[in-house]
């Protein structure tokens, strides 16, 4: 009997892997629909975090457009401003023919008929 028992002893391993029996080819095979749905998920997770990236992209590029129509705004706005001042409009109106009157206007008044 000591025999049987040293013979057992040798044939067993002293350090088992005790995860070798949890990897074998039937775990596997049941549980292949999880795997396919971390798959997914991984999927997702990757495709929405190239959408927030591009997402912001877009307010960033909008943002810039918004910046830049509203320095054009404020620089044609100001020309206008400059350009409806009195001299600039006497200058503008020189080279058609057209003068500046010294002259007060006259007041027209109209007589109450009775």
């Amino acid at each position: 009997m000591e025999e049987k028992n040293q013979q057992q002893e040798v044939r067993q391993p002293k350090f088992a892997n005790p995860l070798k029996g949890l990897f074998n080819y039937g775990w596997i095979t049941r549980n292949i629909p999880f795997f396919l749905f971390l798959a997914l998920l991984a999927v997702i997770y990757i495709a929405n975090g190239h959408m927030a990236d591009k997402t912001i992209r877009d307010i960033n590029r909008t943002a810039r457009e918004v910046k830049e129509l509203q320095y054009e705004y404020k620089t044609l706005k100001s020309e206008v401003m400059f350009r409806s001042r009195e001299a600039e409009l006497v200058k503008a109106a020189e080279p058609l023919g057209l003068k500046l009157s010294t002259e007060p206007p006259v007041r027209i008044v109209l007589e109450k008929r009775e």
